[in-house]
């Protein structure tokens, strides 16, 4: 191997500057296609060498028919809640279908996760009611508390999805309706690629990104049956499959399946958004070096 096909492969530390503090670092960036720009233009922008493998692709639901039916009788609600900037984009789609315009959505309340749904509902010309303190399920569910007793809530989201608004909403008194914007699935074109990656180790990134329970599930389905066969039991904390590559995590809930799945969060973002995951990659920049 020659001097500089060596150094190529080996763990760079971390001296440029705090600007360039991810210089040389391969990092593998699984977001969906069209949402992987925001999160691999700020790694970039710290000097990381960004691999994009897409490990979720968002489909249309097998039919539009709940949602549509719910969007032709949105005066009966009081409250719209939005868990995702797909969700979003899914229901602006059946708007555009249906005819309908922003004074169909003037009575609602509306709650998003996250500040990236927020400015996307706010896009519309809607007002958002509540924004959690914690972009996860939970912290909804809280910000809400008192508000939804006795109330009508439509809940937009993917087919495959975590139950705890629904369920503790209802158990809050509310009346909630979950309908189908959308579907996320593993993308078979990209389990070639993501076999070959890591088996190299001249191109094997040292640091894993995980931006959903949904990404994680599906990196180790990508990988192949051996990999796939963990899911749901404990594999001791076995990180072979990953070769030594960190892995970082969003937020609590993502870390959590990645435990369930035997492996560990070896970063997590403490605000759970791109910026923050970005944030607390480079804070444990150190990590990186062998």
């Amino acid at each position: 191997m020659s001097p500089s096909r060596k150094r190529s492969s080996e763990m760079p530390l971390p001296s440029k500057g705090p600007k360039r503090l991810l210089a040389g670092v391969r990092i593998l960036v699984g977001r969906a296609r069209q949402q992987a720009s925001s999160l691999s233009a700020g790694l970039q922008a710290l000097g990381a060498e960004v691999i994009e493998i897409p490990l979720i692709e968002i489909r249309k639901p097998r039919s539009y028919k709940a949602l549509d039916n719910a969007l032709g009788r949105l005066s009966t609600y009081d409250w719209l809640i939005l868990t995702s900037v797909n969700g979003v984009e899914a229901l602006v789609k059946r708007i555009e279908y249906l005819a309908l315009t922003k004074e169909h959505f003037k009575h609602l309340h509306i709650a998003a996760i996250g500040p990236s749904t927020r400015e996307h509902i706010e896009r519309l010309g809607l007002k958002v009611s509540v924004v959690p303190a914690r972009y996860i399920a939970e912290s909804v569910v809280e910000s809400l508390q008192g508000k939804i007793e006795g109330k009508q809530v439509l809940l937009v989201r993917a087919r495959i999805a975590r139950d705890v608004i629904p369920r503790q909403l209802k158990r809050m008194g509310a009346h909630v309706d979950t309908v189908v914007a959308y579907e996320t699935v593993a993308p078979a074109s990209s389990g070639a690629r993501l076999r070959s990656v890591m088996a190299d180790r001249s191109q094997r990134p040292h640091v894993v990104t995980f931006t959903s329970s949904s990404t994680v599930r599906n990196f180790l389905a990508l990988l192949g049956p051996a990999a796939s066969s963990g899911i749901g039991r404990k594999l001791l904390g076995d990180k072979t499959l990953l070769h030594g590559a960190l892995c970082a995590s969003i937020g609590p809930i993502t870390s959590a399946t990645l435990a369930e799945c035997g492996l560990a969060a070896d970063i997590e973002a403490k605000d759970y958004t791109v910026d923050g995951l970005i944030r607390a990659i480079q804070a444990k920049a150190g990590q990186f070096c062998p």
